[in-house]
């Protein structure tokens, strides 16, 4: 017996494979019973041809069917309006709905808002609202919600909040669309805000409301609000979540919070965690330095779990690592990532080339570099970051002009990364090129930007260019702050230095260590014994704990002042005491001194280290010398013989048309050494002409 009409229909809503789909439109149009298409089967085909997420068939269905009705219209501007690249094809469904004289419903108003949405049109979404009003549907519910999710996606609040104020019942639905627009938006402060109002009103929140709601607390980083927010689920279900996205965004706020307690808690509980819970969980031990335990649960996922790590569980996993040498976890996780082919991915590479870095292995990193084909702009911003901090500035530079010459986006990041270069290599030339670029780009007035450019202008001697751009900065932040005062410092303008110092805290900050530092070494050269001192009272005083480079200040401080005695105390009492640049330091202001007995033990303590340490024994015969010990001075140079002291070569470096040229003496490698040579040739027999012309007349 025949299929009959309505099991025809039943199984029409049923399917979502393209085959049966065809297979039952087949029979449909076989069957004996059914001589004549009704619009209502018609209308079912049509959905279930966009179930199936055939597009062709829908709208072949539909242009052959005789009689079309607005659910007709409806099912396939649903249609078109789920899929970003035919949402146009909705409207002009529209204009062929009034050409048949049809009028649009609540549904065709709420899919067509869907499709303006997907253009990313706000004048279309506008005059759509237009229609809406003209047609009587304002006060549709279904159309209202989608009016607040086209305004949002267009960045319109004003609107949102506009269309929300105008429903009557605001239901949950309403709630999320108001406030995930917001969130969307980056106005996270205000969504936050949005939701209390909600939790005041008769709308409970749902778990979708919560899951927005913890991944604004995991953006901004609010542990003590989550945790509300984790609360309240608790006491309005009377039971812990049970519904993964949601654990997954619980798990994630308190693993972006820090708190690894909590979310190893969170993570232990689920039953059968997903890879986002994985990587959520990996993710906090990685961000807050603790790699060791991200490598042991990212080993576990492998053993225990059915799941494949994806691109991000790689990428996290390598972050985490870094500060390891690279042969305890990188180089094996990065044969791993050959192995499963995700090397070649933007997201994974930049990880691996980081973590190259971190290691010191520039090499490494560069080859990784050139395997990803479609490098994106962080990828080459890394480069640009990574050879900046190993102080290769040339490198840095060059692969800040070939990003740029590529035409990737510079940004505010690449463009301080290549100013810090251009600091450690004494480029001005470079360094005002790239301050015109920031300019043009519109970064010059970025924090970031603005306090490499106060130090890329004082280290370059351009003190009055850093003091102009600092100037500039409405609110500077501790490094701006640090760069101009250390660029005062490096001038030898303590009392300028020290002034800045004391306006800082009147602006609510707080120094660091770089802070310090920087005082610490201006005082040493310019003498300032005293101040020096209280800088360092001061430190120790307000909790900080002095690191190597302020023992090296402090020592060379007070050894130039012939405080010696007072030095190897320092010494002696500081975490740092097995530290031979302490005693170097301390040893060279005993030959100045002239102070045998502390430059005798300071030697020893350095040669116990390095026994045939040249620099430490050249000063120890410098000392003997001027102390008349020359029984000493013959021993040690007896040492110093039987040792092959190989000085480093030293450069010198020239920027000449936009090139660095570095140099050496009696360097005949350069690529222009002829060249030079035939200049200096012409100059030599000009200066001799212009001589003899002068003796002549």
């Amino acid at each position: 017996m025949p299929p009959s009409h309505d099991a025809l229909v039943q199984k029409c809503t049923s399917i979502t494979s393209l085959k049966k789909a065809r297979q039952l439109h087949a029979v449909i149009l076989t069957t004996t019973t059914v001589k004549r298409l009704s619009p209502f089967l018609n209308n079912n085909l049509l959905s279930m041809y966009a179930k199936c997420g055939s597009l062709n068939d829908s709208q072949l269905l539909f242009e052959r069917m005789s009689h079309r009705n607005i659910v007709s219209f409806n099912a396939l501007i649903s249609t078109y309006s789920r899929v970003p690249h035919h949402s146009y094809l909705a409207f002009k469904l529209l204009t062929q709905l009034e050409n048949e004289l049809l009028k649009p419903n609540g549904s065709t108003f709420t899919s067509l808002l869907q499709a303006s949405s997907s253009l990313e049109d706000k004048s279309t979404g506008s005059a759509l609202h237009g229609q809406i009003i003209k047609f009587g549907f304002t006060y549709n519910v279904c159309v209202q919600t989608a009016l607040l999710g086209m305004y949002s996606t267009h960045e319109d609040l004003k609107s949102t909040e506009k269309v929300f104020t105008d429903i009557e019942y605001k239901d949950s639905v309403a709630w999320n669309s108001l406030i995930s627009g917001f969130l969307k938006n980056d106005k996270i402060v205000e969504g936050l805000w949005l939701f209390d109002s909600m939790m005041r009103s008769d709308e409970c929140p749902t778990q979708f409301t919560y899951s927005m709601v913890l991944n604004a607390c995991s953006k901004l980083g609010i542990r003590n609000i989550g945790k509300l927010v984790h609360a309240r689920f608790i006491l309005s279900n009377n039971d812990t979540p049970s519904d993964l996205p949601l654990v997954n965004a619980l798990l994630d706020m308190y693993s972006s919070c820090g708190d690894n307690e909590m979310a190893c808690n969170i993570f232990s509980r689920i039953e059968n965690p997903d890879i986002i819970s994985w990587n959520s969980i990996i993710s906090g031990y990685s961000e807050y330095g603790d790699g060791g335990k991200a490598v042991v649960l990212f080993i576990q996922l492998k053993k225990s779990s059915c799941l494949k790590p994806d691109q991000y569980t790689y990428t996290t996993v390598i972050n985490a690592v870094g500060e390891f040498p690279s042969s305890y976890y990188g180089k094996p996780l990065h044969s791993l990532v050959q192995k499963t082919g995700f090397e070649k991915n933007v997201f994974v590479g930049s990880a691996i080339v980081s973590m190259y870095f971190k290691n010191s292995e520039s090499d490494a990193a560069e080859k990784v570099f050139t395997l990803i084909l479609n490098k994106d702009a962080v990828l080459w911003t890394d480069m640009i970051v990574g050879y900046s901090r190993l102080e290769d500035g040339e490198s840095a530079l060059k692969f800040y002009y070939k990003m740029w010459s590529k035409g990737y986006k510079i940004d505010g990041f690449s463009i301080s990364s290549a100013l810090s270069a251009c600091a450690d290599l004494l480029t001005i030339k470079q360094g005002e090129m790239i301050h015109s670029q920031a300019i043009k780009t519109g970064f010059s007035t970025g924090i970031s930007v603005s306090g490499s450019l106060i130090d890329m202008y004082a280290k370059n001697g351009d003190l009055r260019a850093s003091e102009s751009v600092y100037v500039g900065v409405l609110k500077p932040d501790l490094k701006c702050w640090n760069s101009m005062l250390g660029g005062y410092c490096h001038h030898g303008k303590v009392k300028e230095a020290l002034k800045l110092f004391d306006e800082l805290s009147y602006h609510g900050l707080n120094p660091d260590n770089i802070t310090f530092i920087s005082l610490l070494s201006a005082c040493s050269h310019s003498g300032l014994v005293e101040k020096g001192k209280l800088l360092w009272s001061f430190m120790i005083e307000n909790g900080f704990l002095p690191g190597i480079k302020h023992y090296c200040c402090m020592i060379s401080l007070l050894s130039r002042a012939g405080l010696l005695e007072e030095a190897e105390e320092l010494i002696t009492e500081s975490p740092f005491s097995d530290c031979i640049e302490l005693y170097r330091t301390l040893l060279s202001s005993c030959v100045i001194n002239r102070n045998l007995r502390i430059g005798i033990r300071a030697a020893e303590k350095i040669l116990m280290v390095d026994e045939d340490d040249s620099s430490t024994l050249i000063l120890l015969s410098n000392l003997y010398a001027v102390e008349g010990k020359w029984d000493g001075v013959v021993e040690v140079r007896r040492k110093l013989r039987g040792n092959v002291v190989e000085k480093e070569t030293g450069l010198s470096w020239i920027e000449v048309m936009n090139d660095i040229h570095s140099f050496s003496s009696g360097d005949q490698l350069h690529p222009v050494v002829s060249k030079a040579e035939e200049e200096l040739h012409r100059l030599k027999l000009n200066m001799t002409v212009f001589e003899l012309d002068e003796v002549l007349t």
